[in-house]
């Protein structure tokens, strides 16, 4: 059991320390200048990442920063409307090849948005069609047969809360500002005296 989780982390830890970090501070940069604009950033995934995308975006407007999930299957059912020329869309997808992925791709290259990739595939169809691409590698996802999306997943929600946390800083946003939106449960008792 022990070994399972040294693997893991160490997995983990590789993967993280693969990003290239030029290309993560450009995708920042890109999200402070789509917010500062009077835009929002979109994340749209499927699956086991779909709680990882609900994570970043409760993150985020805990933040008073507007972003909103786009779930991959139904944006095609009427959930494009959210998205306006001058936002901007992270597509997450392990491979690169998901059908649903590479049909909104085709879809939100004509809405005027900024639109980036994160995947773990360098060669992909995705990587071809979107060259804003943050790329990590992945030895392994953990399971016996490795095709469970388990590091994977954890690993977008690392790099999609150290966006959060990165643009918070960038936009100066306030404890002040933070305990507003966040008024109840523990933290919200925590922050009340402050």
């Amino acid at each position: 059991m022990k070994r399972y989780f040294k693997n893991v982390t160490d997995t983990i830890r590789r993967s993280v320390e693969s990003m290239d970090v030029a290309v993560f501070d450009r995708l920042l940069g890109e999200c402070e200048e789509t917010l500062r604009s009077g835009h929002k950033v979109v994340v749209s995934g499927l699956g086991k990442n779909v709680p990882v995308c609900d994570k970043f975006v409760g993150t985020m407007n805990s933040l008073g920063l507007e972003a909103c999930f786009m779930n991959t299957n139904t944006a095609v059912h009427g959930d494009l409307g959210m998205v306006k020329s001058g936002d901007m869309v992270i597509i997450l997808t392990k491979s690169g090849e998901t059908v649903e992925s590479v049909y909104l791709t085709q879809l939100l290259k004509k809405r005027g948005v900024d639109l980036w990739l994160l995947s773990f595939n360098r060669d992909s169809t995705l990587t071809r069609e979107i060259p804003k691409c943050l790329i990590l590698e992945l030895n392994h996802e953990g399971d016996a047969w490795n095709i469970v999306p388990n590091n994977s997943t954890t690993v977008n929600l690392i790099v999609l809360q150290g966006l959060a946390l990165n643009l918070a800083e960038r936009m100066g946003v306030t404890l002040e500002q933070f305990k507003q939106n966040h008024p109840g449960g523990a933290i919200g008792e925590k922050l009340r005296g402050k």
